[in-house]
């Protein structure tokens, strides 16, 4: 076995755009399931209305890159608004059927050829970074060390979702322990208590389901930006990738979906490199290349079982807080 390029797989994740997509996704989902209590099963559309609203704008209605950022969290809000109207009054498992559904009929609508000119269709959509890559304030070269070696592009890509990252993180930190962020964490507790006080839940529950979207849309809008949009890229599986990243860390905190983000891909790195060179070497029993890459997403899987059951809370959540188990 590569042991070289298994470890240089596994740092690259460390530090990647995808990871840092993760990490706004979860942040967002955190806002939602984590501090409020919405069971959202469709960040996956959040991510992809973010992704096309930033395509999109810049390729059919010529925005420059910073008002491509601000057309997909205001795309991000509209569709928030639009799912949040006839839901937010639904709770738990309903909450999240519809939800779900909606991230899909996102996605189905994407894959129409009714607007192929606008969307792409199932080819998707490319070139829409030129501008973002035009004000890259590093010179061609390579950057990086070790194994974390960047074309200019690239880590100008990186520099960029980072700063986007921390701020979001910031913003999300000062919400949840403002006013406003006791509110909805009472919410989450019991909003029959929380409108006794003459509160208007539906409101914040609008309010919250806004923010993250916008975080989780910008998330989807980094997540495409080193490459392309393509509706695949958003299939019901990317939610539960970005629900197990946030589990992982902690629903209710701010540094928990970032880790858990992080944990989730190094993992699937590791395992994706370290999986298949078993199964070259003959030590998974006959298991093929192929066969032995899909396995680490079932080890992934065992590890949140073990994870809900020991520790509920996550790895940095604080089980007085939430937990799986009330």
């Amino acid at each position: 076995m590569d042991f070289n390029s298994i470890f240089i797989n596994t740092a690259q994740a460390l530090f990647s755009p995808v990871t840092i997509a993760f990490a706004m996704a979860a942040l967002g989902l955190a806002m939602h399931f984590g501090f409020v209590g919405l069971l959202n099963f469709g960040i996956a559309g959040f991510m992809a209305v973010g992704a096309y609203g930033y395509a999109i704008s810049t390729l059919t209605f010529g925005f420059p890159w910073w008002g491509a950022f601000i057309a997909a969290m205001v795309a991000s809000a509209i569709f928030a608004v639009i799912l949040g109207i006839p839901t937010l009054q639904l709770r738990g498992d309903y909450l999240a059927i519809v939800t779900i559904a909606s991230a899909e009929i996102v996605r189905l609508l994407l894959l129409s050829t009714t607007w192929i000119e606008t969307t792409g269709s199932a080819d998707g959509l490319v070139a829409y970074a030129d501008d973002f890559r035009s004000i890259n304030p590093f010179p061609d070269g390579d950057y990086g060390f070790g194994p974390w070696n960047y074309t200019a592009n690239q880590f100008w890509v990186l520099i960029f979702a980072l700063i986007v990252l921390i701020i979001s993180a910031l913003i999300v930190w000062r919400l949840t322990h403002s006013p406003w962020g006791r509110v909805i964490k009472g919410i989450r507790e019991d909003e029959d208590a929380v409108r006794a006080l003459g509160k208007n839940v539906f409101s914040y529950k609008m309010q919250a389901l806004v923010v993250g979207g916008m975080i989780a849309g910008l998330g989807g809008a980094l997540y495409v930006l080193p490459s392309s949009a393509n509706p695949m890229l958003f299939a019901t599986s990317l939610t539960f990738f970005v629900w197990t990243a946030l589990l992982l860390g902690g629903a209710a905190t701010v540094f928990g979906p970032l880790l858990g983000a992080v944990v989730f891909w190094v993992l699937q790195a590791f395992l994706g490199s370290l999986l298949p060179a078993m199964a070259e070497v003959g030590l998974l029993g006959g298991l093929s290349s192929a066969q032995a890459g899909a396995l680490r997403f079932v080890l992934v899987g065992i590890l949140l079982v073990l994870i809900v059951i020991w520790r509920p809370q996550g790895m940095v959540g604080d089980k007085r807080e939430l937990t799986f188990v009330k």
